[in-house]
């Protein structure tokens, strides 16, 4: 990979809170090289500043509050500020809509929309799954894969590897058959139960060189919902197992 592997902020929050820029120093210090905020509105040119001092790209960013009432508009500008041209709606929009047809076009006409408003302030729309994109099946195939099909080609995915697999995809025929619109991957391990505990990257069930090779031209993003052990600690190891792999 030319991208150099990135951190999901969001498995970090309860620290960030507490002293962002330290936890920032302590992702850069084990190796990471980016960083993908999930609160984009929160202080951006400080956030900024900090991440270009210690050399950490913003491969993207995270916003759902585009889908929760916020203005987009200022939404957008905070991406901007941030350094990043890809902003990705990974939640937010009621998990009932991907159980209809009718629903995934109402899905499509809010991400259609929100990716022509972010193209006027020269951004790029993704959207990131969860695993019910993936439960949801119509005539054989996945919510997600019929979504994506009603989304405008600017779209782009990240997609959520750990998510899709609790889905009960088939992780790399679902990469595969999205291709080069996989802009973004997140790299996650564990039990592959809901609602459990993630675990380091190579340490739980995950098969994950076999995924990263479905799309290897994805930016791979590792990102932790829950660890029981020290987050950051996990990332370090994540971080030395991926490394084995390229």
């Amino acid at each position: 990979m030319s991208t150099p592997l990135a951190v999901q902020l969001y498995s970090v929050r309860d620290h960030i809170t507490k002293d962002r820029d330290r936890v920032l120093s302590r992702l850069a210090e084990t190796g990471y090289g980016a960083v993908e905020p999930f609160a984009p509105r929160d202080d951006p040119s400080g956030f900024r500043t900090v991440a270009d001092d210690l050399g950490l790209q913003v491969c993207a960013t995270h916003a759902s509050e585009l889908v929760r009432g916020a203005d987009a508009s200022e939404v957008f500008d905070a991406v901007s500020t941030l350094g990043t041209s890809l902003v990705i709606v990974p939640g937010g929009i009621p998990k009932e809509e991907f159980t209809t047809g009718d629903g995934l076009k109402r899905v499509a006409d809010v991400l259609n929309d929100l990716s022509e408003r972010a193209a006027a302030h020269g951004l790029e729309l993704g959207y990131h799954n969860h695993e019910h994109e993936l439960e949801s099946m119509f005539d054989g195939r996945h919510a997600l894969d019929v979504l994506a099909d009603l989304l405008t080609p600017d779209i782009f995915l990240e997609i959520d590897t750990y998510w899709a697999a609790v889905g009960g995809a088939d992780v790399p025929a679902l990469l595969q058959r999205h291709g080069d619109r996989v802009r973004l991957l997140h790299v996650k391990d564990g039990p592959v139960v809901r609602d459990e505990p993630n675990v380091a990257v190579g340490e739980g069930r995950i098969p994950v060189g076999e995924y990263l090779a479905a799309a290897p031209h994805a930016w791979r993003v590792v990102e932790f919902d829950k660890c029981e052990t020290d987050v950051l600690d996990a990332l370090e190891r994540s971080l030395t197992y991926l490394a084995t792999l390229d």
